[in-house]
């Protein structure tokens, strides 16, 4: 697992590095001037799709997305960290600043397609599966397949809006599945979790706050 995330991640560090190292044939890495010209200039567009390229592997879009289910291998606190609000995001949050990137026709379409793919599969795939870990990682996926979409529309600051919500409650929802896993003695089965509302109802009530939040409650 952990092979296979750093080899996955190493796509993008590569993409961003070459797109860092093209834009200093400009003169200068203050991109914010050249948002402008990455609409019509080739060149420009070429430094937006290696960027737009980072952005997939570090947000685990497809064909990047094996990674994030397998590093469900880490203990929970790692996972509410890392794949709540710091690495997963870090994609997301990639594309939010290049948002002009995206002003791009086909860039825009391609990330939406992409994006819409990553939402189902993963949607899909959470519903065939029993690891309690597991789930919540693809639940996870399917959060940053719609915050890629929402960026692909055009709307960067309601992205922004939602990555901030997911991190909270996002976290939450590790850390009581990591409550729950401990008072099963390490057991990720759900099919082995009946009445926790009886026998963790503290635990129980945050993990219904964490849900109702993420199935998108005010």
């Amino acid at each position: 697992a952990g092979m296979l995330t750093a080899l996955s991640n190493r796509i993008g560090d590569v993409a961003l590095l070459l797109a860092i190292a093209w834009m200093l044939n400009y003169g200068s890495w203050n991109y914010i001037f050249y948002l402008d010209m990455m609409k019509n200039n080739i060149e420009m567009m070429t430094i937006g799709g290696l960027v737009m390229l980072a952005a997939m592997t570090k947000s685990a879009q497809i064909p990047f997305s094996s990674w994030l289910p397998a590093a469900m291998a880490a203990p929970t606190p790692v996972s509410a960290l890392v794949h709540s609000s710091t690495l997963v995001t870090a994609g997301v949050y990639l594309l939010i600043r290049f948002n002009d990137v995206l002003m791009n026709w086909w860039m825009a379409q391609f990330l939406l397609l992409v994006s819409g793919l990553t939402m189902f599969m993963a949607g899909l795939g959470a519903n065939f599966e029993f690891d309690l870990k597991k789930i919540i990682a693809l639940s996870t996926l399917s959060q940053l397949g719609l915050m890629m979409s929402i960026l692909s529309m055009g709307f960067y600051k309601l992205a922004f809006f939602h990555l901030l919500t997911h991190a909270l409650f996002k976290a939450l929802l590790f850390m009581c599945a990591g409550s729950i896993i401990h008072n099963m003695k390490n057991s990720q089965d759900i099919r082995m979790m009946g009445s926790l509302s009886m026998s963790m109802p503290l635990t129980c009530s945050c993990f219904n706050v964490a849900n109702l939040a993420l199935c998108g409650m005010p």
